[in-house]
């Protein structure tokens, strides 16, 4: 059996699955043949869109409703097999300058997540995604699991906050969770139309502008890359392998790039120029030079390993981002 036979004819809840990756996990559930519902408050500027699940929406149940609405996510939480939680807020600037929403968005929501399944969904299945911001400044690379969480804003702090809480109710109330560790991901439907959710983002939307692309420090920041595609498989395979039940993993890739070399890609593929300039005064204290993740044991527990390189998977998003500029940049 495939992997995603596995989920055909399940329950399958997506938070955030108006966005960004959580639409990318729909769409392959859907087309597994799983009973997939969205949940997505649609908050302005967060990434949800309802144009992310075109093709599949009338296969697709769509909730607009907050997680802080206890009604709403008590109901929805009832009989779901498989909940993957995406939703929340991503950007390291807009937390450190709105630090109450990203708290309510991404910690109150998840501890009333946490607390449904407890009480109405017991038996569900959760996959929590967190970030490698956690982890602060890299005291050693690769980064592993065992690395200290130093976050160096208020968003990775919230994330960590968020993974503990499924931590703690897979050890105490036995609802099994896992979590991972994000890192670059970047793809079709990523929300590139402003520059809050990630560097990657940024760089596609200038590049896909004409505009010429600014690398702040040396340029030579390491960091390393996962396409959405790989990043929807590991959501899969971390929610049927019981052996990642209550523990955390890394995501990550091999090789992982420098910025100037991310750069380089795109000035093929777009035709674009790109320099070298000084930090930004805001930007310098929240920058956490190289980074780049050890994802051996995320591999080890499911065989997973990332399949498409950074040269492909910017092309394959260049590709899809020109066929849907209307949407996507506008």
């Amino acid at each position: 059996m495939s992997l995603v036979e596995k989920f055909q004819g399940k329950r399958v809840l997506v938070t955030g699955g108006l966005g960004f990756i959580g639409s990318n996990v729909a769409r392959t559930l859907a087309d597994a043949g799983a009973e997939v519902t969205v949940l997505d408050a649609l908050i302005p500027q967060h990434g949800g869109d309802l144009y992310n699940l075109e093709g599949v929406s009338e296969r697709v149940r769509t909730v607009v409703a907050d997680m802080r609405d206890d009604a709403a996510l008590n109901h929805i939480v009832k009989g779901q097999d498989f909940i993957f939680h995406l939703a929340g807020q991503v950007s390291h600037g807009d937390s450190m300058r709105e630090p109450e929403l990203d708290l309510a968005v991404n910690c109150t929501a998840t501890i009333k997540l946490v607390e449904a399944c407890r009480y109405h969904n017991p038996q569900a299945i959760l996959v929590n995604t967190s970030t490698r911001q956690v982890y602060g400044r890299p005291q050693f690379l690769p980064v592993t699991e065992e690395h200290p969480v130093e976050p160096v804003d208020v968003n990775g702090i919230n994330k960590l906050a968020a993974e503990y809480y499924h931590l703690l109710y897979h050890r105490v109330y036995d609802v099994r969770s896992v979590v991972l560790r994000l890192t670059n991901t970047y793809g079709p439907r990523q929300q590139i139309k402003n520059e809050r959710q990630g560097m990657a983002g940024v760089f596609l939307n200038r590049a896909l502008r004409g505009q010429d692309l600014k690398l702040f420090g040396t340029g030579l920041q390491l960091r390393d890359f996962n396409y959405v595609d790989d990043v929807v498989e590991a959501l899969l395979l971390a929610a049927v392998t019981p052996d990642c039940y209550g523990k955390l993993f890394n995501l990550g890739a091999d090789p992982c790039h420098s910025l100037l070399e991310f750069c380089s890609i795109l000035q093929q593929l777009c035709g674009i120029r790109y320099e070298v300039v000084p930090f930004p005064a805001d930007r310098k204290l929240i920058d956490i030079g190289d980074y780049y993740g050890s994802f051996q044991r995320f591999a080890a527990a499911t065989g997973w390993q990332p399949r498409v390189d950074l040269a492909e998977g910017l092309r394959q998003s260049v590709e899809f981002f020109k066929q849907h500029r209307d949407h996507y940049l506008t």
